[in-house]
């Protein structure tokens, strides 16, 4: 299990990391026009002005702390919500790139159960203050 989490880990590090920066440096030389339903969303998202920033600023940060592995358990919860809309997005709104969702949502989800003994103070029903 520690190799799996380690690659996991260094996998979804590395992906965020990567597709972070390239929101900011533009070193990822193709991306196709979004048209439809996906055209909608995205130019929303980025037509509000502030969430792409800043999800993209999550991602580098998390990307990074997976990478240095400093709170790793953290960024992995952090980043789930985002592997889980790029998996929706890429499953439901552009099948085509249903692997690209899997790419991230796996480690995340093998993150998820590597770290749960991490985790397990976030699951009490009811807590005692």
């Amino acid at each position: 299990m520690k190799r799996t989490v380690l690659i996991s880990r260094i996998i979804l590090g590395l992906l965020y990391l990567i597709f972070g920066l390239d929101y900011f440096l533009h070193f990822i030389p193709y991306q196709p026009e979004h048209t439809g339903a996906t055209g909608a969303l995205v130019s929303g998202l980025k037509g509000v002005g502030y969430i792409y920033p800043y999800m993209k600023t999550i991602q580098i940060l998390a990307g990074l702390c997976l990478l240095f592995n400093r709170y790793a358990p953290f960024a992995a919860v952090v980043v789930f919500p985002i592997s889980l809309n790029v998996f929706l997005f890429h499953t439901i709104l552009v099948p085509s790139g249903w692997y690209m969702g899997c790419l991230l949502l796996g480690p995340n989800l093998l993150l998820g159960w590597g770290y749960r003994k991490y985790y397990a103070g976030m699951f009490t029903a009811k807590p005692i203050l």
